[in-house]
């Protein structure tokens, strides 16, 4: 068996681990339940990666996001590492063969969403898996104290007995000490385990700016910096209108959103890594999975829900530890609009019902009916049938899938897949039969390698610039051979979609408890509380941020907008402190300490004497012999 650091140069052609990474691969080898507490870039992944290659079996990875899956299985399979995911936009058919290659293929790493755990099908076929290790990622979705609590999660520790002397391994960037004691007993650890590197970024400076036009301040810092970075916006509005503004004044810039197809995600992303593009403009969909070290700066255009999403986020500057800054640039109203987001993100259990009744009605699903079904659904124009507003809509489904009802995917574009069903000799005489299909068949199966084990994404517009056949041709020929089960083929979608994770309840049947209903909004206002307190304290921005996260031996950074505008303010009160000093001088050039505190009334009394007290040390002043008057030097 190769050692970790063996596999590490092999796959990863580094030398040596980061902090704490091989520590955390020796404690899973060891068959050790482990948290891995990793700020971001910290490089969580190669923690359960390289344990997973070392042993016998696969290692199952419990990922939330499927953008998340995509970035982690593509990367992995640019290593030559087999890797599939399974999550809630695949088909029936889909799950079942990659079920089936995790047990009796060669699947190295299996990536499943958490609701998937809970269906009979996944236990079943869990149950005969090899698993080498059960991962999990941002494993502060279990918690209830956690920022994106899922209660999906808790499905784990079920999973566990199945397979129960399989290790754990639990990552996460952004867990505070009650978070880090959750997952601990949510995840049924057999000793509690947590490997923790501190979250301090010493070459990470941190600034907060209140201001009248976020535009302009962002405009003079990309203007008068030459680094790579990014622009979080909140929404995908905001990133296109901000995009085209910094378009025009010619900056090297692009903008990111899940509601971009595959290839122009995937195009933007590397031009952006290889450094074509300099600014990338983006909502929290961009940055997952991203390996660029090198990023300068980060800034936010709007504010983050919490510190958690905001350290995640800021985080992706600097990895490669030379300097780099996090500006978050806000306005007084934005805090006002932060409030009412919070408000809205819960809307009323009642109209959270008639959502779920009206959204049965709209799929025309049957009560009792649709349990695992998945459904495409126009979000906009559910909401306009349904009179309600899109946010509301919105919202409710996202609470209706924290209730584990239904499951909603991520919002963007699907390319086409296609997997053979048939062996050669059954493609062979459907072939002979029909000229354009033969001219279909034999480029899929030129082009595309692996296509009778796994799904491959296709693109039907190359194919159709190289066959001459048209799109309308290619679409008949795929639809009328999976029709025939020659193959399965799964046409591009640009739809999100809804998949039952119960059957459709009747009404009376739909049970919303209303004390998870209050105890969620009332941790939601709780983070606000906790984002507002970051903004507008005086506090160093570094030290606010460790301490939130259970660090308490912190000092001041020296170096963010805090700091500094406590280094501007006390050299602005020693510069009072001598200029007083000059107007209370008596005959003698002596100044009384208590006369200089009255005339300073509107000032502490212990700032002024701190103050005189570093003037002394510094030799500009002198203190005389009874320590009541002092002279200036």
């Amino acid at each position: 068996m190769q050692t970790p650091h063996e596999i590490l140069k092999t796959y990863w052609h580094f030398d040596a681990f980061r902090s704490k990474q091989e520590e955390i691969i020796n404690a899973v080898l060891n068959g050790d339940d482990c948290l891995a507490l990793l700020p971001t870039g910290g490089g969580k992944s190669v923690c359960y990666q390289v344990p997973g290659l070392m042993m016998d079996g696969l290692c199952l990875v419990i990922s939330p996001l499927i953008a998340l899956m995509e970035d982690q299985i593509t990367n992995l399979k640019s290593k030559g590492i087999h890797a599939v995911a399974i999550n809630s936009s695949m088909s029936k058919k889909q799950i079942d063969i990659a079920l089936d290659n995790a047990i009796y293929g060669h699947t190295k790493f299996l990536y499943v969403s958490p609701e998937r755990l809970k269906t009979h099908l996944f236990q079943v076929r869990f149950a005969k898996m090899k698993v080498n290790l059960i991962a999990v990622d941002e494993a502060h979705c279990i918690s209830q104290w956690g920022y994106d609590f899922r209660p999906s999660y808790l499905a784990i520790a079920e999973i566990r007995k199945l397979q129960p002397t399989t290790p754990v391994i639990a990552l996460t960037a952004t867990a505070t000490p009650d978070v880090v004691e959750d997952i601990q007993e949510k995840l049924l650890f057999k000793d509690f385990n947590a490997i923790q590197k501190s979250f301090e970024r010493k070459n990470l400076i941190y600034n907060t700016y209140q201001t009248n036009n976020k535009f302009n301040r962002i405009q003079s810092f990309l203007q008068s910096s030459t680094g790579t970075g990014i622009i979080y916006c909140s929404t995908r509005r905001k990133v296109k209108e901000l995009f085209i503004k910094l378009n025009e004044l010619n900056l090297s810039v692009d903008y990111y959103h899940a509601g971009l197809d595959f290839e122009d995600r995937r195009k933007k992303q590397k031009n952006w890594t290889i450094g074509e593009t300099k600014i990338m403009v983006a909502t929290n969909a961009f940055g997952m999975g991203i390996d660029k070290a090198d990023v300068r700066f980060v800034l936010h255009h709007d504010i983050p829900a919490s510190l958690e999403a905001y350290f995640q986020e800021a985080g992706r500057a600097g990895r490669d530890g030379a300097a780099a800054v996090a500006h978050l640039f806000y306005e007084t109203e934005d805090i006002q609009k932060l409030k009412e987001g919070v408000a809205l993100k819960y809307p009323p259990i009642d109209t959270i019902k008639r959502i779920y009744n009206a959204l049965g009605n709209h799929l025309q699903l049957a009560i009792g009916s649709g349990k695992e079904e998945r459904f495409p659904i126009d979000i906009a124009h559910f909401a306009d049938k349904y009179n309600y507003s899109i946010l509301v809509v919105y919202n409710a489904l996202k609470f209706l899938e924290l209730c584990e009802f239904i499951k909603l995917s991520d919002n963007y574009k699907q390319p086409s897949q296609l997997k053979v069903l048939a062996n050669n000799k059954e493609l062979y005489n459907y072939q002979v039969k029909d000229r354009a299909l033969n001219k279909l068949i034999q480029f899929i199966l030129r082009t595309e390698m692996g296509i009778f084990d796994d799904y491959v994404r296709l693109n039907e517009y190359k194919i159709s610039s190289k066959t001459a056949l048209t799109l309308t041709e290619i679409h008949a020929k795929l639809n009328y051979m999976a029709q025939l089960d020659l193959v399965d083929y799964i046409p591009k979608t640009d739809l999100p979609s809804i998949t039952y994770v119960t059957e459709r309840l009747a009404d009376n049947n739909l049970s919303i408890s209303p004390k998870f209903y209050l105890d969620r909004k009332k941790i939601a206002e709780k983070k606000l509380e906790s984002v507002i307190h970051f903004l507008t304290s005086d506090w160093c921005k570094s030290e606010l941020l460790l301490q939130y996260f259970g660090e308490t031996d912190t000092k001041p950074c020296g170096n963010c907008s805090s700091c500094l505008d406590d280094v501007n303010e006390t050299k602005n009160m020693r510069k009072v402190i001598k200029k007083m000093a000059v107007d209370l001088m008596d005959d003698n050039e002596k100044v009384m300490i208590s006369d200089l505190i009255s005339a300073l009334k509107d000032h502490p009394r212990e700032t002024i004497l701190e103050n005189l007290r570093w003037l002394v040390d510094h030799d500009e002043i002198e203190m005389g012999k009874l320590g009541k008057s002092f002279s200036i030097n």
